[in-house]
């Protein structure tokens, strides 16, 4: 009885060393990852999966066009336009709200919203690339999030599961860095949406 238990102990530790290690990949993975991102400046993306569309980023503020729904942030206040009844719902977003809308927000809020593990070599729409899980610390809409990234440190595929049981796929087809972006992209126009019903939720 007594040699079955250290031999547990040793099997327990063994485990444990095992998942220590993968952390510690899978945060090394996302520290390269986000300087990466900090160094590429003005980021155009493009995607497909769940939905086609277009992400702009520059530092905490993004721009994404995606199914007849426009989102813009400058770091403080979103501004979703929905083009089909004409109306912008404007906020002041929670980091999980913005999670839900911007999955590439992870790469700065990961070290204080996730616990992360390292899944290994993965191929995503073709493409190989090494792949991390993060999952929420608190409970919410998010229930993981399945993000590859390339040799660079690009992404690859960005998969969010969610509480309701679907998951919500993105597959990037165009990284490009370096753009020249405007704060201005970032901010709602009213002038170009004359016509828009604004509903203010701040």
């Amino acid at each position: 009885m007594k040699r079955f238990y250290i031999s547990f102990l040793i099997l327990i530790t063994s485990i444990s060393a095992v998942f220590a290690q993968k952390d510690a990949k899978a945060q090394a993975i996302l520290d390269k990852t986000a300087a990466a991102y900090q160094k590429a400046e003005g980021i155009a993306i493009t995607f497909g999966g769940t939905q086609k569309g277009t992400l702009l980023l520059k530092g905490s503020c993004f721009y994404l066009d995606c199914a007849g729904v426009k989102s813009w942030f400058d770091g403080k206040t979103q501004w979703s336009y929905a083009q089909q009844n004409e109306e912008v719902t404007v906020s002041n977003p929670t980091a999980e709200e913005l999670q839900s809308v911007n999955p590439y927000a992870l790469i700065t809020s990961y070290k204080t919203l996730f616990n992360y593990h390292y899944r290994g070599f993965q191929t995503r729409n073709g493409k190989k690339g090494q792949e991390v899980v993060l999952t929420p610390r608190q409970k919410g809409e998010i229930q993981s999030i399945t993000f590859t990234v390339s040799a660079d440190y690009e992404p690859i595929y960005i998969g969010v599961k969610l509480s309701n049981g679907k998951t919500q796929e993105f597959n990037i087809t165009s990284y490009q860095v370096h753009r020249n972006l405007s704060s201005s992209i970032f901010r709602f126009d009213t002038k170009k949406y004359p016509n828009a019903e604004i509903i203010d939720m701040r």
